[in-house]
C-alpha cells in the first residue's frame, strides 16, 4: 500500500472515531437532561472537542440528533422488523410491545422522536432521511397487516398503529406517583387491547 493511501486510511479511522465520540456524548446528553437543555456546546464540553469540531462532522444539531436517533434505535427496530417477518401472522402484540418497552426504558430516544414531530421546518437533505427511516418503519407494519390479511388500503392501518403505539408511550410519561415497572405494564395491557382491536378488521 502507498504511503499516501496509508496516511488516508488513519485519517479517516481518526475521523470516524471522533464522530463516534460526538455521539456518543450526545447520546449521554440526552440520558441525563431534557431536550431543550441539550446544545452543541454542552455536546462538545462532554466529548471533549471544540464546537468547531462538531462542525466539521455534523452541518448543524439536527443533523447530529438525527444521527444519534438512528444509532441508538437501530438495532430495536432490526429486532421489531425481523419479529414481524419471522411471524406467520406478524406478530402486531409482539412488536407493539418491543416498541413500546424501548421507548420506555429509553426515554431519551423518545423524547428525540418526538421532537422530530414538533421541531418545525427541517433542512431538505434531512427531512428525506426522517421520511425514509419513516417509510421503513411503515413498510415493515405494512407486512403485519398483508399477513392479517387486511383488505383495502393497509398503509392507512400502518400509519394508525405507529401513532397510536407512539401516543402509547407518551401515555403515563413521568407519572409522579408510578414506577417505570408499573408505567410499563400498563402500556403494555394497552397495546394488548389496541392489538385485540386490529384483529377485528
Amino acid at each position: 500500500m502507498k504511503p499516501k493511501s496509508v496516511l488516508s486510511e488513519l485519517k479517516e479511522k481518526e475521523r470516524k472515531v471522533r464522530r463516534d465520540i460526538i455521539i456518543a456524548a450526545a447520546e449521554e446528553e440526552f440520558a441525563e437532561k431534557s431536550f431543550n437543555e441539550v446544545s452543541m456546546r454542552t455536546i462538545a464540553r462532554r466529548a471533549g472537542v471544540s464546537t468547531t469540531v462538531i462542525y466539521q462532522h455534523f452541518p448543524d444539531q439536527q443533523t447530529l440528533f438525527v444521527d444519534t436517533f438512528m444509532k441508538g434505535t437501530n438495532q430495536i427496530f432490526e429486532k421489531i422488523f425481523k419479529t414481524i417477518n419471522d411471524s406467520p401472522d406478524g406478530a402486531l402484540e409482539k412488536a407493539a410491545s418491543l416498541y413500546i418497552e424501548y421507548f420506555t426504558y429509553h426515554d431519551q430516544y423518545f423524547r428525540m422522536l418526538v421532537n422530530f414531530f414538533l421541531g418545525g421546518a427541517v433542512d431538505p437533505a434531512l427531512f428525506e432521511r426522517l421520511a425514509l427511516i419513516e417509510k421503513n418503519i411503515l413498510d415493515h407494519l405494512d407486512v403485519i397487516f398483508r399477513k392479517m390479511k387486511v383488505k383495502g388500503d393497509v398503509r392507512v392501518y400502518s400509519h394508525t398503529l405507529f401513532a397510536s403505539i407512539t401516543g402509547i408511550v407518551l401515555t403515563f410519561r413521568n407519572h409522579p406517583t408510578k414506577s417505570i415497572e408499573q408505567i410499563l405494564k400498563h402500556r403494555h395491557k394497552i397495546a394488548r387491547n389496541l392489538s385485540l382491536l386490529f384483529k377485528k378488521l
